[in-house]
């Protein structure tokens, strides 16, 4: 599958070893993880087998993936796309070792999207996907905000928590845009309501919320009553293209620009210019990634998040450019996204079997794996994340933005 010498030990169920001595052992238990491989010879193959089970790491899951990615960046090691030779030399060995047969039953957690994509139907279908399981499931995980996206880590405190980090970043976000209270905002990709509720208290902002999940629109708007909010929040099921015309302050998208889509990017960036009014801004916070792995990769794409898009920053910089948008900066948040998924993985660990009763234990093994991989991700630099803050100017080029940023955006003089 590497293309060359295995950086880890290997156990295999019959208990023989090879590899080398010092290194995560990974435990491959099950002649179906060999078929599973010969079927799909890459990152999905052993993405599933890992789900069900079939391999295994002892010890700590980070370590290993660690180990095995520093190992194939050290002997420039690269997936193998074998030949017809290639093939015949596994089958043979595959049908020595016992481990030939149909290919293996994918995981029931497997995406299984139809349709055009990115249309509105398919769109709706790819977030039902990941955010229509259960809020349970997100409340155990996350912290009471419910905000799923990156926090905002101003601390190294080891007190300083989840909790704190995602209030900072909701802050953050509040000053950039410059909220005060009356402020018309559009928060495109609510989530859970995290930062739609925040607006709404702290800065008495005028909220619409857009979310393609039932779940999420059932889940707000119960927050919205409980906290006595419904003249302020109008949380809305709808397509971001549906969204009707309006003259808003303030734009928020965090972390829902990521599954708009290469091509229908350039007319998202358009429609949220025509909805702001003149001297509006928004706040874009957004995964970025290389520019040889624009996706998510094979595994986020089928278990975790259909569909979606990811480019390098200054490309997504352009497109709001493109769009009319003064983008006035541009914040990197990569290592505050190792610190956040890293305690979300924390929670993960410490009430796995709560986990496991909810959701599966093969749905809680390709969390693990989203979460560890994710983590390692931001770490090695592969992906980062960024807030990028734009203003649409007048017809005479007044922005309205300060002349200066205090504190960056932290109350002491900003607005």
């Amino acid at each position: 599958m590497l293309g060359g010498p295995v950086p880890l030990r290997l156990r295999a169920w019959d208990g023989s070893e090879c590899g080398p001595p010092g290194t995560p052992v990974v435990i491959v238990r099950s002649r179906r993880a060999l078929r599973r491989l010969l079927w799909q010879p890459g990152e999905l193959g052993l993405a599933e087998a890992y789900i069900t089970g079939e391999v295994d790491i002892e010890g700590d899951l980070a370590d290993g993936l660690r180990t095995m990615w520093a190992g194939a960046r050290e002997q420039r090691l690269a997936p193998v796309r074998p030949g017809v030779g290639q093939l015949a030399s596994a089958m043979a060995t595959a049908a020595r070792l016992g481990a030939v047969g149909p290919p293996p039953k994918a995981p029931a957690g497997r995406a299984r999207l139809r349709g055009v994509r990115h249309s509105t139907a398919r769109d709706r279908a790819a977030i039902s996907h990941h955010y229509d399981v259960s809020h349970r499931f997100y409340e155990k995980l996350l912290d009471p905000s419910m905000a799923y996206s990156c926090g905002y880590w101003e601390s190294d405190d080891p007190r300083y928590g989840l909790a704190r980090a995602q209030r900072a970043k909701l802050e953050l976000i509040c000053r950039k845009l410059g909220l005060a209270p009356g402020s018309r905002l559009l928060d495109v990709g609510c989530g859970w309501g995290a930062f739609a509720l925040y607006a709404a208290q702290e800065y008495k902002a005028q909220v619409t919320a857009v979310t393609l999940s039932r779940e999420q629109r059932d889940f707000v708007r119960a927050r919205v009553r409980e906290l006595g909010l419904g003249d302020q929040v109008d949380v809305q099921l709808r397509h971001y293209r549906a969204i009707e015309s309006g003259q808003y302050e303030a734009i928020s998208v965090i972390e829902m620009g990521e599954h708009v889509g290469d091509a229908e990017y350039p007319g998202f960036a358009a429609q949220l210019h025509g909805l702001l009014r003149p001297q509006g801004r928004i706040l874009v916070q957004q995964m970025s990634r290389g520019s040889t792995a624009p996706g998510g990769g094979a595994f986020i794409e089928s278990y975790i998040a259909p569909d979606m898009h990811m480019r390098p920053l200054g490309e997504t910089v352009g497109l709001w450019e493109g769009a009319g948008f003064e983008v006035r900066s541009a914040e990197a948040l990569r290592e505050h996204y190792v610190r956040t998924v890293d305690a979300w993985r924390a929670t993960l660990e410490e009430h796995w079997e709560e986990f496991v009763s909810l959701v599966g234990v093969e749905a809680a093994r390709t969390w693990r794996l989203y979460l560890v991989g994710g983590s390692l991700a931001f770490e090695e630099g592969r992906m980062g994340v960024d807030q990028i803050l734009a203003v649409r100017t007048s017809d005479l080029g007044w922005s309205g933005m300060p002349a200066t940023t205090p504190g960056p955006y932290r109350g002491d003089g900003a607005s």
